[in-house]
């Protein structure tokens, strides 16, 4: 008796095997999906290496946006965040907002020296 069927109410038994092995054919499926985009990211990212943009901020910022969209690939469907709920995008957008202040604060203070000092440009290439 270790083996239960189980029956809807007109005795036929109910399709519960098979609509769990669909469902997870389905996440597979997805998660194939997720690792051909990650794939496809990287290659662009390598490739992005041979590709000359005009300055040093358009190959950061291009690098930047291709990471993020894997990031956010990663951190949507790897880590399960597309289904949590409300304070976990909560916590996420409060720790992107002070990600982006101090960054701003590093960036806008970052020729800021003090009194009685020089300024050395090193420069390595």
């Amino acid at each position: 008796m270790s083996e239960h069927s189980s029956t809807n109410g007109s005795g036929h038994e109910a399709q519960g095997h098979d609509s769990h092995a669909h469902d997870i054919a389905g996440h597979i499926k997805t998660y194939i999906i997720i690792f051909g985009s990650l794939l496809v990211g990287t290659f662009l990212t390598v490739l992005m290496y041979y590709v000359d943009f005009s300055s040093m901020a358009m190959t950061v910022a291009v690098a930047l946006f291709i990471a993020s969209i894997k990031a956010f690939l990663v951190a949507a469907y790897f880590m399960h965040l597309m289904s949590e709920k409300k304070l976990v995008y909560s916590v996420l957008l409060l720790a992107a907002f002070f990600f982006t202040g101090l960054m701003g604060l590093t960036l806008w203070g970052s020729f800021d020296l003090p009194t009685n000092s020089t300024h050395k440009t090193i420069y390595v290439p």
